[in-house]
């Protein structure tokens, strides 16, 4: 039986004074545990931390997306646990992330958690037109921060596999064109495992690559001035993003190596 979730992104657009306190608690907690793993118990390198850090002191209304490859479940919020903490326990300057319905989302109490986190329920199969990506399309009108993993699932094999067009859905249509950070790291399956019985681990070495934003306003004005078919806009975007994360991948698979 699939859980009910029509009613997550209506209160996630309607959120109440007590609903963000609960939310910042939810950041405070969940952040600084992901800190302790990836910085105490475990040995994380991270290449180009700046290029985020710069991001998120971005001025004006710009939205910013990150996308990165997907290896654990504790990839987010893993990734962000070596963030500082003046922007890790911001809950108003962390990301949105679209995740899993099936997995994330099971029941009234996983939901609550997860949507305490900013975190949106997609549902694999539901394509670009699905309600979580039109909630993300809100979300970056309004200059704020989204995550996608664009792989649509956990990449356990490590494969390069082709992405979902949803992100460039997210690219095309958003009203200013984001601000686009790939991200590349290794090590996040070593530190909790993708077997059972699913235990975080210590000792392990993890790599984050951050590459240079992606500067899409010049493909998008040309996709819109060529009369760019839908599917082909978001084709050509989605393409040139794994073209970047497939180029990270190689740099960080050399880093990882000598680490």
């Amino acid at each position: 039986m699939v859980y009910n979730i029509k009613w997550i992104i209506p209160k996630l657009r309607n959120p109440t004074k007590l609903w963000n306190i609960a939310s910042s608690i939810t950041f405070v907690a969940v952040g600084i545990f992901s800190k302790f793993i990836i910085e105490l118990l475990n040995k994380t390198r991270v290449h180009n931390k700046h290029i985020l850090v710069r991001a998120l002191n971005r001025k004006g209304n710009t939205p910013l997306i990150t996308v990165s490859n997907h290896h654990s479940c504790f990839d987010d919020p893993g990734l962000w646990g070596s963030l500082n903490l003046k922007h890790l326990l911001c809950r108003r300057r962390m990301r949105w992330s679209l995740a899993a319905q099936d997995i994330c989302f099971t029941n009234v109490w996983y939901s609550y958690f997860f949507m305490l986190g900013k975190c949106v329920p997609v549902i694999r199969g539901e394509g670009v037109y699905q309600e979580a990506i039109n909630f993300c399309l809100e979300k970056l009108a309004s200059g704020d921060w989204v995550h996608v993993f664009p792989e649509g699932k956990v990449n356990m094999l490590k494969e390069n596999m082709r992405l979902k067009w949803g992100v460039g859905r997210l690219i095309m249509e958003s009203p200013i064109t984001p601000l686009v950070i790939p991200i590349y790291h290794l090590g996040m399956d070593k530190v909790l495992p993708n077997d059972p019985p699913y235990i975080i681990k210590a000792g392990k070495k993890v790599t984050m690559y951050y590459g240079d934003p992606i500067d899409f306003s010049g493909m998008v004005a040309d996709l819109r001035a060529n009369n760019a078919t839908e599917m082909d806009a978001r084709k050509a975007i989605t393409d040139r993003i794994q073209d970047e994360l497939l180029r990270l991948k190689t740099i960080t698979e050399e880093l990882h190596a000598r680490f």
